[in-house]
């Protein structure tokens, strides 16, 4: 059996008898962590099954992260399977075969397919050939934060300077924007004359600014809409680190941390305190929820405080909507660089709407033009979840027709029509607070489940039921209007719109997904026998042999070694 997949294949490997090939778009692994950083503990940003007790610091820079997930596949020996710069651009199921038929665009060495920085220009960059290959299961991880958007902004391919999204960071200036990321340092260490222009004020604008801050001469935020600064997650184990420093941000660990960390004990019981207080957040997601309202008054409080120099701006910034209405984001330091000057220039916070992009800068609808050499477009992504090149289900159903006017799945990992496809992270699987990773391992989980029952049962395909995806969806629409993420304030989770349906989160907290993935309801799905004629659902009892009854010398007490050991009475219920 054949199974095709674009992450995760360490837990594919469980599946004996299977050709694995993982078709990975860029030119090295890593997928978002191709580049950023990330806002989440690194004790609480790994597998459950890969544990690192060497992180630099409490909260890992995006290349430390990546090296993490090299040496994971190094150890699980994945480079064998794995096809780097090979971009899926089509699939479609074959309902007579029950296979998938897919297109894949291999491109030569050191070029990649990425969106133009110029919208009205051709995204074909570099030089590829197509392929053709086929599975019995696909399985793909490309996300929801993959395919980054260009703002709609008259103007924008007139630009005489350098436009950069914050998704891309090319090479330094001058160099070809089609080369996949760099280090973002490399990039920007030839700035310190120039006048940056950074477009909006999400995850990524909070994280650019403070780091640009001190390396340009003039740096200008256009800023569109309000959000919340959150503090640091877990923020009291950070301070803990710390000695007790209130004002921490960061904490490198020490030898004599991670001496401790080599104690497998003592380093369970730290993660294990990190990942339960993370997941502890989602009672602060539900709508006059006393965390909701606590974590309100002090986040309010804090950027009051932290804007004091600059008070005007904290009007223009705090939101009236609910905290983690939008995606929450720590902020450590970009309050305090919308109030400083650089050495060379100054920080100007600008609330204005754009108007159009000239030549040479910005104008904004006051009628004021700013001059600029660079502009940072920290705008975001495309998060409808529609494929942005053709996969079809049966019956010659495009996904983008399916989805059409917002994704409707089976608790997000599989989709009626579409037989035998699974996805990570796909519509309403990301989560408002708490641990990411281990729902992405349970999406997993569940999909080799999947291709293990094939395998076992002689199955040609395994299928969602419509009835199964309408319940799931009806159960989406009661949910979210309990939630904070219901109420108008411009989102990704809403595919950036005010109001509307939230497409990208789960309806519940992380450990309520794990739960609900845990044990696969096979009755919700349709199947077809891989033998034509075969009425008898016993028919792939064979002949009544398993494998290890007919070979000589194979492990006929392999059941040992899978001894469920019943728990002590003190261990019931947890």
């Amino acid at each position: 059996m054949q199974v095709l997949s674009l992450e995760f294949g360490i837990y594919l490997q469980r599946v004996k008898n299977m050709d694995l090939t993982i078709y990975e778009a860029n030119t090295d692994i890593g997928g978002t962590w191709f580049g950023l950083a990330c806002d989440i503990p690194s004790h609480c940003y790994q597998l459950t099954f890969a544990e690192n007790p060497n992180w630099s610091h409490f909260y890992a820079p995006g290349s430390e992260i990546q090296g993490y997930l090299e040496s994971v596949v190094d150890k699980f020996n994945l480079r064998p399977y794995i096809k780097l710069q090979h971009r899926l651009i089509r699939a479609q199921y074959e309902e007579k075969s029950g296979k998938w038929r897919l297109t894949i665009r291999r491109f030569a060495s050191q070029t990649v397919d990425v969106p133009s920085k110029r919208p009205s220009s051709d995204t074909n960059q570099g030089n590829f050939d197509d392929i053709e290959d086929t599975a019995d299961v696909l399985f793909t991880g490309m996300g929801g934060l993959s395919r980054w958007a260009w703002p709609e902004i008259e103007g924008l391919e007139n630009f005489r300077g350098k436009v950069i999204h914050s998704a891309q960071w090319g090479g330094g200036e001058g160099e070809d924007d089609s080369r996949p990321q760099t280090n973002w340092e490399d990039t920007v260490k030839s700035w310190t004359s120039k006048k940056v222009g950074v477009i909006g004020v999400g995850s990524s604008a909070i994280q650019i600014v403070p780091a640009l801050q001190p390396k340009v001469a003039h740096l200008v935020n256009f800023v569109r809409g309000k959000t919340w600064v959150s503090a640091s997650f877990v923020r009291e184990h950070l301070v803990k680190l710390a000695g007790g420093d209130e004002s921490v941000e960061n904490y490198a660990f020490t030898d004599a941390d991670k001496k401790k960390f080599s104690d497998p004990e003592y380093y369970k019981k730290f993660r294990r305190e990190l990942e339960s207080d993370l997941n502890g957040a989602h009672p602060a997601t539900l709508r006059g929820h006393p965390l909701q309202l606590g974590a309100r008054k002090i986040f309010e409080e804090t950027m009051r405080r932290k804007l004091s120099k600059k008070p005007w701006i904290a009007e223009h910034l705090i939101p009236d909507f609910s905290v983690a209405c939008r995606r929450l984001t720590p902020g450590p330091g970009y309050l305090e660089a919308l109030c400083e000057d650089n050495a060379r220039g100054t920080v100007e916070f600008v609330p204005e709407n754009i108007k159009r992009v000239t030549a040479t800068g910005i104008e904004t609808t006051d009628g004021h033009h700013r001059d600029l050499d660079i502009i940072v477009c920290a705008t975001g992504y495309d998060t409808s979840f529609k494929l942005p090149f053709p996969f079809i289900g049966r019956h010659g159903v495009d996904l983008k027709q399916k989805f059409d006017p917002h994704p409707r799945t089976y608790l997000g990992i599989a989709v009626d029509g579409f037989p035998n496809w699974f996805s990570a992270l796909g519509p309403n699987t990301g989560v408002g607070g708490g641990s990411l990773l281990i729902l992405l391992e349970r999406q997993v989980d569940y999909a080799v489940a999947a291709t293990l029952k094939l395998q076992r049962e002689r199955l040609k395909c395994i299928e969602a039921k419509k009835q199964a995806v309408d319940d799931f969806d009806e159960y989406l629409e009661s949910f979210f209007p309990t939630s904070v993420f219901g109420e108008k304030c411009r989102s990704w989770y809403k595919v950036g719109k005010e109001e509307g349906r939230v497409v990208a989160l789960w309806p519940g907290s992380t450990l309520h997904c794990v739960r609900a993935l845990e044990h696969p309801r096979w009755e919700d799905f349709d199947y077809e026998p891989l033998d034509p004629g075969v009425n008898n659902r016993f028919f792939w009892f064979g002949d009544g042999n398993t494998m290890a009854d007919i070979i000589p010398g194979s492990d006929r007490a392999w059941y040992l070694d899978e001894v469920n050991v019943p728990p002590r009475p003190d261990n019931v219920g947890r």
